[in-house]
């Protein structure tokens, strides 16, 4: 072990398949020989959430309130398939919805830029950040395979037992409906979180929904958002020279296609699961993209945005070497490392990590980097490696 003391754990969270892999490698290499590390640790692959009901994803989500800082490697979320192949008791729901929703929390999710890498859109100069929301929507759904013909209808029950009942449609065939939900409670939250984030780093707020479309959904949203602005931001917002606005999805996605980046661009639940995906691919790689859960009371959750690289890891239990990406799930350490030190007043620990993101960053920058990257990399003088050789040049570069 290392001879950085750290005064509090954090919660290390254990996924799925290749990124489990890479988390051990990381930890080894780049954390112990450094960092007297301390972690209240919880295994969230597959087969341990099943065997415990998903009760571990919970209780690590309530560690996560206790430490106030967690690191979170990548997990699956089950289709029918994963269900067969696993043998999983049912069809478990994402741990990270699940965690999301206990810590009321808003994901931030932003590239790691590198000389290397030139975004897809040639205007972009500065990093994206998009700003997801963490509750409810089409991930905490009820749905209905219909059958036959019938009448779907919307129906609701206060507690005086009044009833509100509309209908959706009437069925003349099989088809499908969905029920989703969200509460002002966790929007003013989300909001709050943005406005916060947007004023700490000192970048523009960007909010995009559909209100043309979903008059009482969407427009639920923008209106607490602009509520929000207008009684606790405004004021600090025009002292730091930023501004917030509002405008439709895709004039949205118009819009930061045309311009340079460096600002936050806040979405709904599913919105910004796609938003980031996209941004990560047109910054260079989905691997090369950050996140980090912020709750309204402080916590932090730190993730790579990428999921479990099931391709790879099959080719792993072949005992063949892949040259999987470890940068994000490198950054979520390196992120929950610095955020520990930021609040225990740990300056060795915040200065490590910071010294560990720049090395990585300088290996891909010295032309040192996995076969996602080299691929995209235009100029020369660029060495495709595996991860373990990756992992390695970065400690070089980290003692040098």
């Amino acid at each position: 072990m290392g001879g950085i003391i750290m005064q509090n754990p954090i919660v290390d969270m254990d996924g799925d398949e290749m990124t489990r892999v890479l988390r051990q490698v990381i930890i080894s290499e780049l954390i112990t020989p450094y960092v007297e590390l301390k972690t209240d640790y919880y295994d969230l692959g597959l087969p341990n959430r099943d065997k415990t009901g998903d009760k571990v994803t919970k209780d690590a989500a309530e560690a996560i309130k206790k430490h106030r800082v967690g690191v979170k490697c990548a997990t699956i979320t089950p289709n029918a398939g994963r269900v067969e192949e696993y043998k999983l008791k049912q069809m478990w729901k994402s741990p990270n919805a699940t965690i999301r929703g206990i810590l009321d929390g808003t994901v931030f999710r932003t590239p790691i830029i590198t000389s290397r890498i030139s975004p897809a859109v040639r205007s972009w100069k500065k990093p994206i950040t998009i700003a997801r929301h963490a509750y409810g929507d089409v991930y905490k759904n009820v749905e209905h395979r219909v059958t036959g013909p019938g009448r779907a209808e919307l129906l609701y029950t206060y507690e005086n037992k009044k009833e509100f009942r509309r209908t959706i449609f009437d069925f003349d065939g099989p088809g499908v409906i969905q029920g989703q939900y969200n509460t002002d409670g966790s929007i003013r939250s989300f909001a709050r979180a943005c406005f916060e984030y947007a004023a700490s780093v000192k970048q523009d707020l960007w909010f995009s929904a559909k209100d043309t479309i979903s008059e009482e959904y969407d427009q639920t949203f923008k209106s607490i958002f602009e509520e929000t602005f207008e009684t606790g931001y405004r004021p600090l917002f025009e002292k730091l020279g930023i501004k917030y606005f509002y405008t439709l999805i895709d004039d949205a996605v118009a819009r930061v296609i045309r311009s340079e980046g460096g600002f936050i661009w806040a979405c709904k639940n599913y919105d910004g699961d796609v938003m980031s995906d996209m941004l990560a691919s047109a910054f260079g790689s989905l691997a090369m993209m950050t996140s980090v859960l912020v709750s309204p009371d402080g916590n932090f959750e730190y993730e790579a945005a990428h999921g479990t690289v099931t391709r790879h890891y099959y080719r792993y239990l072949k005992g063949e070497t892949t040259s999987s990406n470890p940068a994000a799930t490198l950054f979520a350490w390196s992120g929950a490392l610095k955020k520990r030190g930021e609040i225990d007043g740990g300056g060795a620990l915040v200065s490590f990590a910071e010294r560990l993101e720049n090395a990585c960053i300088k290996t891909i920058d010295d032309g040192v980097m996995t076969g996602d990257l080299a691929a995209l990399c235009e100029s020369g003088g660029v060495s495709a490696v595996d991860y373990i050789s990756f992992i390695s040049a970065v400690r070089k570069r980290l003692e040098g």
